[in-house]
């Protein structure tokens, strides 16, 4: 039997990690063959060769079509990392000879977008204009992944204890404090002074029940003897989270820059109530032991000197 160290130093090739990534996305063998512009069979032909090199099946078929084995979940995981560090050296390779300066995937949860990120990439922008900044959205529970597959460079979000890892380097930067917010023409908009009672039974916009800010969140209610919200939408999503301010009516709980922006935009209005909650703080996270690009390397610098609290 091939071991696995001599095929994945030696015998596999770029094809044989594209088709596995394919077959992964598509899970049928005729999809992956037209978006590789093959044929069936040469689909099959190739697959075939993978599974000899590995002496293991790496998809089983079915007439419902191909899943992945253990080990194809193992081999597939290794190819896509392989195929997103190739794609980033090609690109850099063709932005050095173009004379563009490269390009860094960023991932950003709300919490740090406005106070933060965009100051350092306005920055960035100001030093090599034709460096690419792409900026996904979300929680940790979806960015983390995408940063251990190399699909994102770094991330800049709350440090939620809950996903420290051995493998994650991570820097913490400045705190941001959580307030309340309603749109603007909701009645407790315009009060001088506004209770947690005045709260209850009103519908609410929530972080994820994972988050931190939303465990303390509950702790404040029932340190008065209430019952935290139970008509509840959760979600990561800026966007959504003032949809349905609007739309329902709700209570917002969210970062404090955010809802200073939103309310000097005309979108809500911050809530004449302290939050005396203490978070974890703003910051980096890496993976450990990965090679910054240049590019990556430009923005932490940015980065490290926009920190809100800290500039000039």
């Amino acid at each position: 039997m091939p071991t696995a160290d001599r095929t994945l130093r030696s015998n596999l090739k770029l094809r044989h990690l594209q088709l596995l990534v394919t077959l992964d996305q598509f899970r049928h063998l005729g999809r992956a063959a037209a978006h590789l512009s093959l044929t069936q069979p040469a689909v099959s032909k190739t697959l075939a060769e993978v599974e000899r090199l590995f002496g293991q099946p790496l998809f089983s078929r079915s007439t419902r079509g191909t899943e992945p084995t253990a080990h194809g979940l193992a081999v597939v995981r290794f190819a896509r990392g392989v195929l997103t560090d190739y794609e980033r050296t090609r690109n850099e390779l063709a932005a050095v000879a173009s004379g563009v300066a490269g390009r860094v995937q960023v991932g950003a949860m709300v919490v740090a977008l406005a106070p933060w990120l965009a100051p350092a990439v306005a920055l960035l922008k100001a030093r090599s204009p034709h460096t690419t900044v792409a900026v996904e959205e979300g929680d940790l529970s979806r960015l983390l992944p995408r940063l251990r597959q190399g699909e994102l460079d770094l991330l800049v979000c709350r440090l939620e204890p809950g996903h420290a890892a051995p493998d994650l380097d991570t820097e913490p930067l400045y705190r941001e404090p959580m307030c309340l917010v309603v749109a603007p023409g909701h009645a407790l908009a315009q009060r001088s002074r506004v209770a947690w009672q005045d709260l209850q039974g009103l519908p609410w916009v929530l972080p994820p029940a994972w988050a931190a800010s939303r465990v303390k969140l509950a702790q404040q209610f029932y340190r008065r003897g209430l019952n935290p919200p139970d008509d509840v939408i959760e979600t990561a999503s800026h966007l959504a989270t003032f949809t349905w301010l609007q739309q329902r009516g709700a209570v917002a709980f969210v970062a404090r820059a955010v809802a200073l922006q939103a309310q000097a935009q005309g979108q809500a209005q911050v809530l004449a109530l302290r939050v005396s909650i203490e978070l974890p703080q703003v910051g980096l996270i890496l993976l450990r032991g990965r090679t910054r690009s240049p590019a990556c390397l430009q923005l932490l610098d940015c980065l490290r000197q926009t920190v809100p609290g800290k500039r000039g």
